[in-house]
């Protein structure tokens, strides 16, 4: 099977090489903006429909990810990069005929509701769950270009031959291997000096990094799962771990999917460093 990775070596992306690129079944291709030494790259912007469309050429899949990845970005960075590189991305796969499309979303689609229940939603007995039937109600420029994002891509499926299958995985807290678990952004904070370890600060983090993470094996078998399905034609599924205090809702993945996460926040009770 041959995938095309855009925005390969980002936290998400990694996370997919390291856990799938030795995989017999696959064979990668990777597309960013910037090379890596270590990789055959296409080099290109998904802004530029001229610079991706080759990569595009005998791909059975496209995984994007590329685009602007935070919430801060302003309407300039979300437009360029997340709503004109969506639609190039998808453009492509219709012309050169990829036949499934996996699409790096966002938790931020609905991200109001953290907004109006936060901190209390990090608790272990708070009771509210948001699953893919949940309204969205989007928290940014960023959360409405993933929103955008998932309403093209149906509406590619639904109107074109190509793609045939969509997947959007509305993706929580994945990082990189040095903060790959639920003390991750409490230590990367530490690391920078914006906190001491055990400050109410920290502690509000780890709460919420244990109901938001996905670990990079988790992830990348959520991928995986998107990968080896024959069934769907569009749906959407939301990207966390099997933590205690998640909010969101991975059931809908399990039954359709088969997605089984191994990993579980509240299993932590320190950093790796200190257990």
């Amino acid at each position: 099977m041959n995938v095309l990775l855009t925005g390969a070596f980002g936290r998400v992306g990694t996370a997919i090489i390291d856990h799938l690129a030795d995989r017999e079944e696959y064979e990668f291709t990777y597309l960013n903006r910037s090379d890596r030494q270590e990789y055959d790259t296409v080099v290109a912007d998904v802004s530029d429909y001229d610079s991706i469309r080759p990569a595009f050429d005998d791909q059975d899949v496209v995984i994007h990810l590329a685009g602007y990845p935070e919430p801060d970005g302003s309407w300039d960075d979300i437009l360029k990069n997340n709503i004109i590189g969506m639609y190039n991305t998808l453009e492509a796969a219709k012309d050169a005929g990829v036949s499934k499309f996996i699409f790096g979303s966002t938790n931020h689609v609905v991200g109001m509701y953290e907004v109006e229940f936060a901190p209390e939603l990090y608790e272990l007995d708070d009771e509210l769950t948001v699953d893919q039937q949940s309204p969205r109600r989007p928290d940014s420029y960023y959360g409405t270009s993933k929103s955008f994002g998932e309403d093209l891509g149906r509406y590619y499926v639904e109107n074109y031959q190509y793609p045939e299958q969509f997947y959007a995985l509305r993706i929580c807290s994945v990082r990189h291997e040095e903060y790959d678990h639920p003390y991750g952004d409490a230590e990367h904070g530490v690391d920078a000096e914006k906190w001491e370890r055990g400050s109410s600060e920290y502690e509000l983090k780890v709460a919420r990094m244990k109901a938001m993470w996905q670990s990079r094996r988790d992830l990348a078998h959520q991928v995986d799962c998107c990968l080896q399905d024959d069934d769907v034609s569009f749906d959407v599924f939301y990207g966390v771990s099997n933590n205690d205090r998640r909010w969101f809702s991975f059931e809908h993945g399990r039954n359709v999917i088969g997605y089984d996460p191994q990993d579980n926040g509240e299993e932590w009770d320190a950093p790796p460093e200190s257990q």
